[in-house]
């Protein structure tokens, strides 16, 4: 059994139940976890195997990226704070690598500083949770990863603006007929916009529309995903004309985009 919460300092006394065992997966996912604590390592190990998913541990970045370089793997747990080096720096050769940019991406981080957090989404991560935390938060984490990198049915609806095209079934965004790099949380976000464009969305009902997404609570979040996602999608994301900023309300997506788009 695991302590309820896992991370620095001495071990809580409660245990955490097992996983349910209706939220077993039908087919187990490979993941990786990355961390230099070798009891968290074991005892995460052992808690999501029983909730059906093989869990493969490494102690380094050096450990890690061999790992990755000789196995496939359906996520990553990544701690930030390693012995041979920081976390943040195999997240963005990760995302630099087209075999690995979509793979799922979980931080964990025992700064606590949100800096931190920004930085790490920033490079790409789709997730982080703060050292200590509960295993069932982990677990939950682990699969809403997993939930937004399945495959949606083929003939699903393209969404089209212009230049740029949103592909629902394959999960890609295109912009003139090239993908454009976003991870997978991001693509998310960006439906959530494209899917009422015109319409103004608070920050509060985007997080709404990300039902199942571990978003924290705080505006923070939201802002690095959409700075990352202009990156990508705007020709001069500091002049964007796709997803506007309303001072004090929040994002709109734009109906029109291009100067000769008239749709």
């Amino acid at each position: 059994m695991l302590p309820l919460s896992l991370g620095p300092g001495p071990a809580v006394a409660r245990r955490a139940a097992a996983p349910d065992a209706h939220a077993v997966p039908a087919m187990s996912s490979r993941l990786l976890l990355i961390d230099d604590d070798a009891r968290l390592s074991a005892m995460v190990g052992d808690y999501l195997g029983q909730a059906g998913f093989e869990v493969t541990t490494a102690g380094s970045l050096a450990a890690g990226r061999e790992r990755l370089a000789a196995e496939a793997f359906d996520a990553l747990v990544l701690d930030l704070m390693l012995p041979d080096g920081d976390g943040l720096d195999l997240c963005r050769e990760l995302r630099a690598s087209p075999r690995t940019r979509a793979l799922p991406l979980l931080m964990l981080t025992a700064r606590g500083e949100p800096l931190d957090r920004i930085v790490g989404l920033e490079l790409g991560a789709d997730d982080y949770l703060g050292k200590p935390f509960e295993p069932r938060e982990l677990l939950a984490r682990v699969k809403a990863l997993l939930r937004r990198a399945q495959p949606q049915p083929a003939g699903d609806e393209v969404l089209r603006f212009g230049r740029l095209e949103i592909d629902l079934g394959a999960r890609m965004a295109r912009l003139d007929g090239k993908p454009c790099d976003l991870t997978s949380h991001q693509f998310d976000l960006l439906v959530v916009l494209a899917q009422s464009p015109g319409r103004v969305l608070s920050r509060d009902q985007i997080m709404d529309s990300l039902k199942g997404h571990p978003l924290e609570a705080f505006d923070r979040s939201i802002d690095v995903h959409i700075s990352r996602i202009r990156a990508v999608i705007e020709d001069d994301p500091k002049s964007p004309r796709r997803v506007l900023t309303v001072r004090g309300a929040g994002y709109v997506f734009a109906k029109k985009q291009d100067a000769d788009d008239e749709g």
